[in-house]
């Protein structure tokens, strides 16, 4: 299943995720949005999102494992992809019918979001 998350570019940034190649993404406190790493899977596509001034999908990575042995911190291992082709900004999103009940539009504060394939697709331009 593809997720989207999201980070602030001030604090971690794709650019970041790039240079370091793979990290642990963590700081999630949000019940729902932890419920949702909890629910990776290795090699699920991830959807990189900048929140803050930017508010666009930027870039891809994958999931490369999941440890949940603290529930309440579980310990996703993610690894960069490419910068996706077109950044879309949450305007385009909010604009588009795909995402009418999505929670990335529905719930604005939530971190971490699963996508559908057909979303995925969208935002990767392979639609």
């Amino acid at each position: 299943m593809p997720y989207l998350l999201k980070t602030e570019p001030s604090a971690y940034s794709f650019a970041d995720l790039q240079r370091d190649k793979e990290t642990i993404w963590d700081g999630v406190t949000n019940p729902v949005a932890l419920k949702n790493l909890r629910g990776m899977q290795p090699k699920d596509e991830l959807i990189i999102y900048h929140t803050g001034d930017e508010k666009s999908a930027v870039g891809m990575a994958s999931v490369v494992s999941v440890d949940n042995s603290d529930a309440k911190n579980p310990r996703v291992k993610i690894k960069a992809g490419k910068p996706l082709g077109k950044q879309h900004a949450l305007s385009e999103i909010k604009a588009n019918k795909l995402f009418a009940d999505s929670p990335l539009v529905r719930q604005g504060r939530l971190s971490v979001v699963p996508l559908t394939e057909t979303q995925y697709k969208f935002l990767v331009g392979t639609h």
